[in-house]
């Protein structure tokens, strides 16, 4: 099973992505995983960047089709709109979703005030992650729809008055009644 989360940075993803592994005995890969090499050795959004970035992704997603196929994996990205790099890094997982079904498609929400209070937490600064609340009012502003709603198994979560484990566990109990 692969289960991605995807939402705008500051929803909670990876704190969510922490208790759902937990939750369910799974895998972890967060984005800034993959994306940190590149952050540390190249200039953002150059090709050298983009390059890097499919090179680890690459490396990750061989090591995830060896897992045993019953391990969960959960996936954190932030893909919306309609570039070409997100839509090319999109199929990619998706890609990776069928060779290791089920597919599943988390969309992170919260509300303006909460995604602020969130993005600007010390912690962040610990994965490289941004901290200047412009992202969200931004985000929020411009809307892009997040990439995945077309797929089969979608869930659209609100994580604007929910714990990291409550929001986990209302993705276990989406996983339990989806037929697969």
């Amino acid at each position: 099973m692969i289960i991605v989360l995807n939402g705008y940075p500051g929803t909670g993803k990876l704190t969510i992505g922490r208790e759902l592994a937990a939750l369910l005995h799974g895998r972890l890969l967060d984005i800034h995983t993959v994306y940190n090499v590149a952050f540390a050795l190249t200039e953002f959004k150059s090709p050298e960047f983009r390059d890097t970035v499919e090179k680890v992704e690459a490396i990750a997603h061989d090591l995830i089709l060896k897992l045993p196929p019953d391990q969960p994996v959960i996936l954190t990205t932030v893909l919306a709109g309609d570039s070409a790099w997100g839509a090319a890094e999109w199929q990619r997982i998706v890609d990776l979703g069928k060779a290791r079904p089920p597919f599943c498609v988390v969309h992170i929400h919260c509300d303006e005030n909460e995604n602020i209070r969130r993005i600007q937490s010390e912690e962040r600064d610990l994965k490289r992650k941004p901290r200047d609340p412009s992202y969200v009012l931004r985000n929020h502003a411009e809307a892009k729809p997040l990439l995945g709603a077309d797929e089969d198994r979608v869930l659209n979560l609100d994580t604007t008055h929910l714990t990291a484990r409550q929001s986990a566990s209302t993705i276990t109990d989406w996983l339990d009644q989806s037929p697969f």
